[in-house]
């Protein structure tokens, strides 16, 4: 789903108010994910009950290799995020 298919979604949806334009849904939409990745700078994680939770994870150093030269390079330590699903997502999207 692109973010046009889910701003698309959302518009239309029964549980959002009729008349409201999709210039506004996806201002709510954005406005959204700029929170989750502030509290993800902030505290660590974000954690949404019945989807899941994003924290922040910590890869160390390590080495690896040039795929043009085959030459061995030295990857820095980064932080990244992670994504554990909940349970009942997990069921939801497990089910046929």
């Amino acid at each position: 789903m692109t973010k046009a298919e889910l701003i698309d979604a959302v518009a239309g949806s029964k549980s959002v108010p009729e008349g409201l334009s999709k210039k506004a849904v996806q201002a709510v939409i954005d406005e959204t994910f700029e929170e989750i990745k502030k509290s993800l700078k902030k505290e660590d994680r974000f954690s949404f009950p019945g989807f899941g939770t994003f924290a922040k994870k910590k890869r160390a150093a390590r080495k690896g290799r040039n795929p043009q030269t085959g030459a061995p390079i030295q990857i820095k330590a980064q932080t990244t995020v992670g994504f554990k699903p909940a349970q009942s997502l997990k069921d939801f999207v497990g089910k046929r």
